[in-house]
């Protein structure tokens, strides 16, 4: 092994660690590389690398758009490939993402089971080494805008869109399809191989990291924050009385962070092999034949077994505020309805509002406080964008991104009032101290 190149854990192949490596080892690694994963037959072969470009999008390690030929022509193979990286070499800040692959690299292997109930991009070759954190993942390119696939959709733009509610309509489903194959046992036991569970770890997960004085400072600086560009937010969380009831609300989430998180992973019922991150750029649409749209799912990095309802907000935290704010109660809903209806448990609405209002008020603690300063650092002139939607924020996709998940947390505790929910769960033998 070299710099250039690591070793598979499952396939022993040695991996390279970045495009150029992939670009120089060419048709003939490509070729050991899918006869060792299976996805080629061992009569064929990659006869010619016709496209290496490199693609831009995305958060952690580098990609790459790749267009093969076959020595053997065969229709189930795909010549449109998608290539993905552990590693992002030349930029620390994406680098350090590089574990999240593992993660999909473990997703890829289970979603060639046949109970597998998402559609995913069919993977070629998906490795890691968790010694270097060195990894590779080739898939098939989903054709956007092609063959019935809708084009691809942009984060935190509903507003853009006809109908933005039919698209976490489909995000839902299949959040609720997946969770339903595993809580079945349909899954078993790959699904427990590649992504066990340990129900103390989940609960230590994402602990809030402020003491009392230092929640009291973010609260204010939010305020602040609000109180300067208004016009980035709803006008009721501009409004003093909601500033207040915030300020007490993360107290008694602080008072209560510990049993809050046991609380979360107390019920079997609420946990599952999840996809932590649906937003609607990370998922592709198109239409069966009764034209309801459908979703597949893409960037599966923190995939893991997780609180169903945590997931949910992960996914619904890029949408438009009014389809958490008027439809939040139709979507949750329908996660429990197509969960029993597919051999998962039966649980309420009610039950899983709960857990998704304790939910977004532990996240809003635990990653949320900092946002006013992150965007401050990132864009020290954001109060001169006239709205949430002016082409300033564009310019940064990580203002934009977490302007819009603020905006859409604050607005849940304010339309919700996920303190007062917490307040009348205070006396639950669910959030006491366990006694000594």
């Amino acid at each position: 092994m070299t710099p250039d190149f690591a070793p598979g854990e499952a396939t022993g192949i040695a991996m390279p660690a970045h495009p150029e490596a992939l670009h120089q080892a060419g048709s003939e690694w490509l070729t050991r590389a899918f006869h060792a994963y299976g996805a080629l037959p061992p009569d064929n072969m990659v006869a010619k690398v016709t496209r290496c470009e490199s693609f831009a999008g995305g958060n952690s390690g580098d990609k790459l758009l790749l267009d093969v030929s076959y020595a053997r022509p065969d229709p189930a193979l795909h010549t449109r490939l998608f290539v993905k990286f552990a590693r992002c070499l030349g930029d620390p800040f994406r680098d350090r993402r590089r574990s999240e692959l593992h993660g999909e690299v473990r997703l890829a292997a289970l979603s060639r089971h046949p109970a597998f109930p998402v559609a995913v991009a069919k993977s070629y070759f998906a490795d890691f080494d968790p010694e270097s954190g060195n990894g590779v993942l080739i898939t098939q390119r989903i054709n956007f805008g092609e063959d019935g696939i809708e084009p691809a959709r942009v984060k935190n733009m509903d507003h853009e869109l006809a109908n933005p509610l039919e698209y976490y309509r489909a995000t839902v489903t299949a959040l609720a399809l997946l969770a339903a194959a595993h809580q079945s046992g349909r899954l078993t036991p790959e699904a427990e191989r590649l992504f066990p569970f340990d129900a103390e770890a989940a609960a230590a997960n994402m602990p809030v990291p402020w003491d009392a004085d230092q929640l009291r400072e973010k609260a204010a600086a939010i305020a602040s924050f609000i109180a300067a560009c208004p016009q980035l937010f709803p006008a009721s969380l501009a409004a003093p009385a909601f500033a207040d009831r915030f300020a007490r609300g993360t107290q008694q989430f602080l008072q209560h962070d510990a049993a809050i998180r046991r609380f979360l992973y107390a019920d079997p019922r609420f946990v599952a092999l999840a996809h932590w991150n649906t937003h609607i750029d990370n998922a592709w649409f198109w239409r069966d034949a009764e034209r309801v749209l459908q979703a597949g799912l893409l960037d599966w990095g923190m995939v893991r077994q997780m609180n169903v309802a945590t997931a949910l907000w992960g996914g619904l935290s890029g949408a438009d505020l009014w389809v958490t704010g008027d439809h939040l109660g139709e979507l949750l809903a329908l996660f429990a309805e197509v969960l029993s209806a597919n051999g998962g448990p039966q649980i309420s609405g009610d039950e899983l509002g709960l857990h998704f209002d304790l939910a977004v008020g532990s996240i809003t603690l635990a990653l949320l406080m900092d946002t006013p300063a992150l965007l401050l650092a990132r864009m020290p002139d954001i109060a001169r964008a006239a709205s949430p939607h002016d082409p300033l924020l564009r310019c940064d996709k990580v203002v934009q991104g977490f302007l819009h998940t603020f905006t859409a947390a604050l607005n849940l505790w304010e339309r919700r009032d996920i303190a007062l929910r917490l307040e009348r769960m205070g006396g639950s033998p669910a959030l006491r101290k366990p006694e000594c």
